[in-house]
C-alpha cells in the first residue's frame, strides 16, 4: 500500500514524500524492510527520537508529528496516536467496517460481559469472536494476551484476521486507556455496553473525573449506534442521551431490562430476564448480582444485533470465565475461588456475592500490583476488614516496588477497620496457609490474580497460576 493511500484517509497531513508501505512497527528495535513505523509521546519517552534507529533497520516511511531528520519520505499528524490507528485499519483494509463491532468498557466486568455476548452470538448464528483481557479468541483460534486492548498495529491486523476467518461480529473490551490513547479512532460501534464506575488507574489518569471523561469518550453519537447502559451505576444514568440510541439495565433501578431471581446459589443463579418485555429464563453458571447484572448487560446488547430469548438463554448457560469468580476446589467441606478482583469495588462485590451462601468462616488472600493506583491500597484493606472474616495479605505483581511497602498500606486500611489478618509475603505460601485454616461451611477467596499465568517481580514475569497453586495443594492431578 502507497503512504499517499494511507494521507488521503488522515485529515490535516503533511507528506514529504511517498513509499511502499509492506508492514506496521511501533517499536524501532522490531521495524523491518518497508515497515511504517509511528513516532508519538509515549508515557516514558518519545518516539521520535527513534526514527533514526527504525530506518537504519529498513523501516520506509515514518508517521510523525514533528519533521525529523530522517531519510525516508515522512506523514506528518496532528496527533499520532489518533493517526496511528487510523493508518493501521486503512493498511489492513478497515476490518472494522466489515463485522458488527460491540464495545464494552467499565471498571469491572468488562471481561465476563464481553464473553457472554458473544457466546449468545454464536448461539444465534453470527459467527463472533472476543478481545480482552484473556486474549482474543474466534473460531477455533485464541491468540493469547497482551493489553485489554492491544495497541493499533496489533489490534486492526487481528481484527482483519478475524473478518478473513467469517466473523460477523467482535466484541471488544475497551479499556479506558485505550480510548485515552485513541486506540479505538475508526471504530463506530454497533453497540456500546457500559459496566460501572469505581476507583481505578489513577496513577495514569490523575482522578476519577478524567477516568470518567475517557470512559464517557465511547458514548457519544460519534462512536457508537446504541448504548447499553447500567441504570444501577450513577456514571451510567448520566450517560443517557450521548448516544442516538440507549437501552438501560438494572437490578435495583428502574431499566429498560432487570432480572427476578428464581434461585441462587454459590455456583450460581436461574433468574429470568425481561429484556423490552421479551421473557427469557437463564442459567447462570457464576456467583454474585454482580454476574446477574452482566448477564442482563450482555442480553440487552445480543437483543439489539438480533439475537432472541433461546440464544441468550443457551449463551449465558455456557457462559464460564478463567479466574472471574470462579469455583476452584472443594477442601475439608470448604470452597475455593480465584477472582481477578483488584480494585475495592470489585473486591466488595466478590467478598459480598460469598458471605450470602457462607455458613462458616469467609477467608480473603489479596494484594495489591506494585506500579499501580496505590491510593486503593488502604480501601482495598478496608473492604477485607468489613466483608472477611479473616485476610490473608501476601503480594500480587509488584513490579518495581518493594512487595513489603505494599502490604504495609493494605495494613493501615485494615487495621483500621479489623486486627484480624495475617501477613505472608510469599504469595504461595499464604494461600498454603489459608487452606490450612478450610473447615466445613468456610469459603475461601483468592483475589487480584484471578487466570493470569504469572507473578511480575522488578520486570521479570514468573510462571505463577493461582488456580495451579490451590489444585496442587488440594491434591488435584
Amino acid at each position: 500500500m502507497k503512504l499517499s493511500e494511507i494521507a488521503m484517509e488522515l485529515a490535516g497531513t503533511k507528506l514529504t514524500g511517498d513509499a511502499d508501505i509492506g508492514g506496521l512497527c511501533a517499536d524501532s528495535r522490531v521495524a523491518g524492510e518497508g515497515d511504517l513505523f509511528f513516532c508519538f509521546q509515549g508515557t516514558k519517552t518519545d518516539a521520535h527520537n527513534y526514527a533514526a534507529e527504525a530506518v537504519a533497520r529498513g523501516a520506509a516511511a515514518v508517521l510523525c508529528e514533528r519533521e525529523i531528520s530522517v531519510s525516508c519520505p515522512q506523514l506528518i499528524v496532528e496527533d499520532a496516536r489518533e493517526g496511528m490507528a487510523r493508518a493501521c485499519a486503512a493498511f489492513c483494509g478497515h476490518p472494522e467496517r466489515a463485522m458488527r463491532m460491540v464495545g464494552v468498557t467499565g471498571t469491572n466486568g468488562k471481561t465476563t460481559t464481553a464473553a457472554m455476548i458473544a457466546n449468545i452470538l454464536n448461539e444465534a448464528g453470527v459467527a463472533a469472536g472476543v478481545i480482552g483481557t484473556l486474549g482474543a479468541v474466534y473460531g477455533n483460534v485464541h491468540v493469547p494476551p497482551s493489553l485489554t486492548t492491544p495497541d493499533p498495529v496489533c489490534l486492526y491486523p487481528l481484527l482483519q484476521e478475524m473478518a478473513e476467518a467469517g466473523m460477523k461480529a467482535v466484541v471488544m473490551e475497551v479499556s479506558a486507556h485505550a480510548l485515552a490513547l485513541k486506540k479505538e479512532a475508526p471504530i463506530f460501534f454497533d453497540v456500546a455496553v457500559f459496566t460501572n464506575l469505581s476507583q481505578d488507574h489513577l496513577d495514569f489518569f490523575g482522578s476519577m473525573q478524567a477516568y470518567a471523561a475517557a470512559k464517557k469518550r465511547l458514548f457519544t453519537r460519534q462512536k457508537c449506534a446504541c448504548a447499553v447502559l447500567n441504570a444501577d451505576d450513577a456514571f451510567g444514568r448520566s450517560l443517557e442521551g450521548e448516544a442516538p440510541e440507549t437501552i438501560t439495565y438494572g437490578l435495583e433501578t428502574p431499566a429498560d431490562a432487570f432480572a427476578v431471581v428464581e434461585s441462587d446459589t454459590l455456583r450460581g443463579c436461574k433468574a429470568v430476564l425481561n429484556v423490552h418485555d421479551e421473557l427469557c429464563e437463564a442459567t447462570i453458571a457464576l456467583t454474585g448480582r454482580h454476574n446477574l447484572s452482566n448477564a442482563l448487560a450482555a442480553a440487552c446488547a445480543a437483543k439489539r444485533l438480533g439475537a432472541h430469548a433461546d440464544a441468550v438463554a443457551r449463551g449465558l448457560g455456557k457462559t464460564h470465565v478463567d479466574g472471574r469468580l470462579e469455583w476452584t476446589a472443594k477442601y475439608h467441606g470448604a470452597d475455593i475461588f480465584v477472582d481477578f478482583a483488584h480494585t475495592p469495588d470489585g473486591l466488595e462485590k466478590s467478598l459480598c456475592a460469598l458471605r450470602e451462601h457462607c455458613a462458616g468462616r469467609l477467608i480473603v488472600v489479596f494484594g495489591c500490583g506494585g506500579n499501580r493506583d496505590a491510593d486503593k491500597r488502604e480501601k482495598m484493606g478496608a473492604v477485607a476488614a468489613r466483608c472477611a472474616d479473616l485476610s490473608v495479605i501476601t503480594s500480587d505483581n509488584p513490579r518495581y516496588e518493594d512487595p513489603c511497602s505494599i502490604i504495609a498500606a493494605i495494613e493501615a486500611g485494615h487495621r483500621a477497620c479489623s486486627r484480624e489478618y495475617v501477613v505472608m509475603e510469599e504469595r504461595e505460601r499464604a494461600i498454603a496457609y489459608a487452606v490450612g485454616l478450610l473447615a466445613e461451611g468456610d469459603v475461601l477467596l483468592v483475589a487480584g490474580k484471578g487466570g493470569e499465568t504469572y507473578q511480575e517481580i522488578m520486570g521479570i514475569k514468573y510462571d505463577y497460576n493461582d488456580k495451579a497453586v490451590i489444585e496442587k495443594l488440594v491434591g488435584k492431578s
